[in-house]
């Protein structure tokens, strides 16, 4: 819900459509929207906040336990009740908020897909005009003491121009959907792309097979361990790397996100190739149409 509330808001989606995506009732978010908000919902926004600051301050090394400790000490000095650790735990897990050092391996479980397509795009990937072909995927970027965050987007295979893209610091189902959402809506009346991805969890979801069936897509997979099944974007990324991200350290998501962001302008609007006859993705795309 409060996912639902801050893209509604910031992006000015539908909520309709959030809803849908997020396989909740409207009515169960509205309810939820004006509910009155509870003395210990109001305690967890305030410790939230506590939490934040002191995990700023120390530069994101502190576990929860030590958060814990810290908080409590100073509650004390105040005349103030301690907090219980497993709760400042349950808030922390909740907002992905996890210290950058000393962090226990992931053990992945291997899940079934919920939905396979075929490889029909089978690397064919010229496209003789726009929103004919798109390709998509997500990549890590690393910053800070050993923070990430992941970019995903959506390359149109006509002129290689960049149609959407989205910035998160979680690689999830969200990240993807709210990469497609503007793609979509920026389609030609009639059009329907082939859309290819890989075999990843996000692109295998019911959710995805639902988003892509209702815009009128082609869905297309690459098979099993082949990259090169998706080698345009796969190509993208390995040139705003080498571009941009090599050449430079990030301290900050933010520093991170306004350096993709103008890079991506940058390719787009300003950065000539020959294949498309010395112009840039948009003014190729500009002659289609």
């Amino acid at each position: 819900y409060t996912a639902i509330k801050e893209m509604s808001i910031s992006d000015t989606f539908p909520v309709v459509l959030l809803c849908e995506i997020a396989q909740v009732s409207r009515a169960a978010y509205y309810k939820w929207l004006k509910r009155t908000v509870s003395v210990r919902e109001e305690e967890n926004l305030s410790l939230l906040e506590d939490i934040r600051l002191l995990y700023d301050l120390v530069n994101g090394t502190y576990g929860y336990r030590r958060i814990t400790m810290t908080v409590n000490r100073r509650r004390r000095q105040h005349g103030l009740p301690a907090y219980n650790e497993k709760r400042v735990y349950r808030l922390m897990r909740i907002h992905e908020i996890r210290s950058v050092i000393r962090q226990k391996r992931k053990r992945y479980k291997k899940s079934s897909p919920q939905h396979v397509a075929e490889n029909l795009m089978n690397r064919e990937f010229s496209a003789s005009r726009p929103d004919e072909k798109w390709c998509t995927d997500i990549t890590e970027f690393k910053y800070g003491a050993g923070r990430r965050a992941y970019l995903s987007a959506i390359i149109d295979l006509y002129d290689g121009s960049i149609v959407a893209y989205r910035i998160g610091k979680s690689n999830n189902n969200g990240l993807v959907f709210q990469t497609m959402i503007p793609a979509i809506a920026g389609l030609r009346t009639g059009a329907g792309p082939m859309i290819h991805s890989d075999r990843g969890f996000q692109y295998t979801s019911r959710g995805f097979k639902r988003m892509v069936e209702d815009a009128k897509l082609t869905h297309s997979m690459s098979r099993v361990g082949r990259c090169l099944d998706n080698a345009p974007i796969e190509g993208f990324w390995g040139t705003l790397k080498v571009e941009m991200y090599y050449l430079r350290e990030f301290q900050a998501y933010s520093e991170l996100t306004s350096a993709i962001e103008a890079y991506i302008s940058f390719y787009n609007h300003d950065r000539l190739q020959k294949r498309l006859n010395g112009l840039s993705p948009v003014e190729y795309r500009a002659q289609a149409a």
